[in-house]
């Protein structure tokens, strides 16, 4: 099958290559999935430019943890009926050696979901971490019902995604950042009720106006360390901030103005989540899904021998929206 991989970490276009490797076999409790579809997303670009660790976790890692396809193939224990299902994958490629940027993988079948009909393929290599990262920050702890909801980032692979859900899961108002008029349009698209361009505008002055002083409920933010100073200054008091991600690493919060406001911070990896998380999240994201409630923002379709492309486009930020490499025939 052909198969794109890395032996060791560095620049994406000197470590990654495409070639044919032998197809693997579904062991007891797993499926083999055709794949149609693999999602690039900056956890793997991480991972293979060495940024958490200078050695590669196996000798040769297939990447991307996202992905779609169908199952041909089940093994010992997996209910024959599963052949011939579409599905979207999540975790391909956390602890794993072998992701979804190949012909065919096998995993354990629970991370396998049924894609519900009418959901593209490439839509389906999108919703591991983006979609479940977003629903995650949107539904935990309580949801976001009745919350005035801060999205950083909203014309984002997450962002984009959050913004929808927070609009459609009960929220009272949604507040986005961006940082063009570009973004702001997609932002708004997706169910915005107020977008503020971050680079031309006073965010905390303009979240103090748009909410008659009182801040915002939940911030969903992606860079802890970029925006601390500002989310502080927008949340009302007993607010929270919802972290998925953060730029730097260690870094410095103000103390006092965290304690006076009793400000929550609340981090999680959509690696981790619980079961019951996870559980939720999915069956969440499945009615969504169904009902045809979700926009779905892909920046880049590549076939699989542009994986490098691939991950250059992921790391420089210029994509708006999810990079995915067509892998084989969608179903």
């Amino acid at each position: 099958m052909k198969a794109a991989f890395y032996e060791a970490v560095g620049p994406a276009d000197q470590v990654l290559r495409v070639e044919d490797i032998p197809p693997p076999q579904a062991a007891p409790g797993e499926v083999r999935v055709r794949v149609a579809w693999s999602g690039v997303n900056p956890s793997d670009v991480k991972s293979r430019a060495g940024l958490r660790s200078k050695t590669p976790a196996f000798p040769r890692v297939i990447p991307h943890s996202d992905g779609s396809g169908v199952i041909d193939a089940v093994g010992e224990g997996v209910d024959p009926s599963r052949v011939g299902e579409r599905v979207w994958l999540w975790n391909a490629a956390w602890g794993r050696a072998h992701g979804t940027a190949c012909e065919w993988l096998c995993l354990p079948q629970q991370q396998a979901v049924r894609l519900p009909d009418g959901t593209s393929g490439e839509a389906g290599a999108c919703l591991g971490i983006p979609a479940l990262t977003a629903l995650h920050a949107v539904l935990m702890d309580g949801g976001v019902a009745g919350k005035t909801v801060l999205v950083a980032g909203g014309a984002g692979a997450v962002g984009h995604y959050a913004v929808q859900m927070a609009s459609q899961l009960g929220a009272a108002r949604v507040i986005s950042t961006v940082s063009s008029d570009q973004k702001a349009r997609i932002a708004r698209e997706a169910g915005a009720d107020a977008v503020l361009n971050y680079k031309t505008e006073p965010l905390a002055e303009r979240v103090a106006e748009l909410t008659q002083g009182q801040g915002v409920d939940r911030i969903i933010e992606l860079d802890l360390a970029a925006n601390a100073e500002a989310d502080i200054a927008m949340l009302k008091p007993g607010g929270e901030v919802v972290v998925y991600g953060s730029g730097a690493s260690p870094m410095a919060l103000p103390f006092f103005p965290l304690i006076v406001k009793n400000v929550q911070l609340k981090f999680f990896m959509v690696y981790h989540l619980s079961p019951a998380d996870r559980a939720r999240a999915v069956a969440t994201l499945t009615r969504l899904l169904e009902r045809g409630a979700l926009q779905h923002l892909i920046a880049e379709r590549l076939p699989l021998e542009r994986v490098a492309d691939a991950h250059q486009l992921v790391e420089s930020g210029r994509a708006i929206g999810n990079v995915v490499l067509r892998v084989g025939a969608d179903a």
